[in-house]
């Protein structure tokens, strides 16, 4: 259940991502419920993870999530450069989680 936990929270963290880049570019009550909604399940949920999860990964996978979500958004809905570079490093943060994941 702590690593389900640990998924919403990395999905809560790109959302609160999503709401700076919102901000960003409109400030409004919309962009602002983004970011604030986004971080507080973040936290939340991270929280809720680290009581069986080991803090150094949690913390660990949690921010490859949010990264590699962050970049992954940026690529498909803001239009960021798909370069091949730039998914190979994506892809090595991806394992590094998952390798984490697999050793804990």
């Amino acid at each position: 259940m702590d690593w389900l936990y640990l998924l919403i929270a990395g999905i809560g963290e790109v959302v609160g991502v999503i709401g700076i880049n919102k901000v960003n570019q409109k400030k409004s009550v919309t962009s602002f419920g983004f970011l604030i909604g986004g971080f507080l399940v973040s936290f939340i949920f991270l929280s809720l993870a680290m009581d069986t999860i080991a803090m150094s990964t949690a913390y660990a996978v949690w921010t490859g999530m949010g990264t590699v979500g962050s970049a992954v958004v940026g690529m498909l809905v803001y239009g960021e450069s798909k370069d091949w570079r730039r998914i190979l490093f994506i892809s090595m943060v991806l394992s590094a989680a998952v390798g984490l994941k697999l050793i804990s």
